[in-house]
């Protein structure tokens, strides 16, 4: 009888606190799709964060240990700088609304604030909306972190670095994202193959050509000397790892998570996107037997990242066989352009322009395959200019780099290795040649 009564005492009390509780609730209703567009911007925020921890996990399995410490300390310090300048100027330059500094074109230049009151008809908090962007604007540094990889100083690549985040990339992606010029043009790029990946594969293309290849990479006969990568087991685990973050890059960029609509929304982009990504991987793996007689495990894991680049620009129209085939055609890029680029002599250490900047062009093309009101004309007119802006962009500001304070180490800090050369810090202290 005490037990009862004292059950049937703690739920008068809780009734009675709870009434103020409801009485407010019924003056000021919650927003519940507020909660979740910011749910949904955190979660996919944090999962495209965990894709830095995939580059540098890739960019160290792939370049030789003599350089696995100087890919780590790129990767780490790129994303602190993308976070400082994201700030300072590169979320205003790229969200301008109207305070646009030439409409259409370029931003405003100002630092981003987060404070302030939450608006009756906001669909989601702003620092949710900063922190997911700022996300996107760091994974395009990376992409050119593993492409000059093992032949560039510290300084200089986080000097572009600074240029890179805080001015090209929030420029070129506000002319789509920012409702500038390209979107009122009828350009479609979902999550980014053009904004994101080609942009960094431009940007990476303009370095590897400015600053040539490693030493010893091709002979003066036109050979292509193998230069074998130091763990497939991280490299691995940083596919993985990138696998895993593109469900919050793709995912999260439906925007809102408010609806029953919005909801199956993304449950259709993280399908899609995951078989684009295992279509790829089959493809890179079929053609390298073809071509090699041997599987390369080290092209079937960029035939993966290939074909999530490739399904990036358009991850919600596709039907499964669709994604299937658009990320297959993604893996067979990833194979087909390596011989393309030895070629040409220029030295792509991790394969970077293969997956991002052409399997980037490819998954823009894509998108009238499925998207109602995407036209060939306006992808290709978009994919053109910003890869001519990004490619130009860049050129300028490597060439500067190079005239001021150079990008290469000596040749004997390079063949010693840039770990002992600048860092003076080895990754594998004790492994010796």
């Amino acid at each position: 009888m005490n037990r009862l009564k004292s059950l049937g005492l703690g739920v008068a009390i809780a009734a009675a606190t709870a009434l103020p509780v409801w009485a407010q609730d019924a003056a000021a209703p919650v927003n519940n799709a507020f909660i979740f567009n910011t749910l949904l911007f955190l979660i996919g925020g944090f999962l495209v964060f965990w894709m830095a921890a995939g580059f540098a996990m890739l960019e160290a399995g792939l370049v030789r240990s003599k350089n696995v410490t100087m890919q780590l300390t790129k990767n780490i310090a790129l994303f602190s700088i993308a976070s400082i300048m994201y700030w300072l100027v590169g979320y205003n330059l790229m969200y301008p609304g109207d305070a646009w500094t030439v409409a259409g074109w370029v931003g405003g230049f100002s630092s981003a604030s987060i404070q302030g009151e939450i608006a009756a008809d906001a669909g989601f908090a702003t620092g949710s909306d900063f922190f997911f962007q700022l996300m996107f604007c760091a994974t395009t540094a990376s992409i050119v972190s593993g492409t000059l990889a093992e032949r560039i100083k510290l300084w200089p690549f986080l000097a572009f670095t600074v240029v890179l985040t805080g001015f090209l990339y929030p420029i070129e992606a506000s002319w789509q994202w920012g409702g500038g010029w390209l979107s009122q043009a009828g350009f479609n790029d979902f999550a980014g193959s053009t904004l994101v990946h080609a942009a960094g594969g431009f940007a990476a293309l303009a370095g590897a050509i400015i600053l040539g290849p490693r030493l010893g990479k091709f002979g003066k006969d036109g050979r292509v000397n193998p230069m074998p990568g130091s763990n497939l087991a991280l490299a691995t685990l940083g596919v993985f790892v990138l696998w895993l973050g593109w469900f919050g890059f793709n995912g999260a960029s439906q925007l809102a998570l408010g609806t029953e609509a919005d909801a199956n929304a993304v449950a259709i982009i993280f399908a899609n996107t995951n078989m684009a990504a295992a279509a790829g991987a089959i493809a890179a793996m079929a053609l390298t037997q073809i071509m090699y007689k041997k599987v390369d495990l080290t092209m079937v894991l960029n035939g993966a990242l290939a074909g999530l680049v490739s399904i990036t620009a358009g991850p919600l129209d596709p039907t499964l066989f669709g994604a299937v085939w658009i990320g297959a055609i993604g893996g067979i890029i990833a194979v087909a352009v390596v011989p393309m680029l030895d070629k040409m002599k220029i030295d792509d250490v991790v394969g970077a322009i293969p997956v991002h900047l052409v399997a980037g062009f490819w998954g823009t093309m894509a998108v009238p395959f499925y998207t109602s009101g995407a036209t060939f004309g306006a992808q290709l007119m978009g994919f053109a200019a910003v890869g001519a802006f990004m490619f130009i962009a860049s050129a300028i500001v490597w060439m500067a780099l190079k005239a001021t304070v150079g990008l290469r180490p000596t040749e004997e800090d390079e063949i010693l290795g840039l770990d002992k050369a600048e860092l003076g810090l080895e990754a594998y202290p004790e492994f010796k040649v």
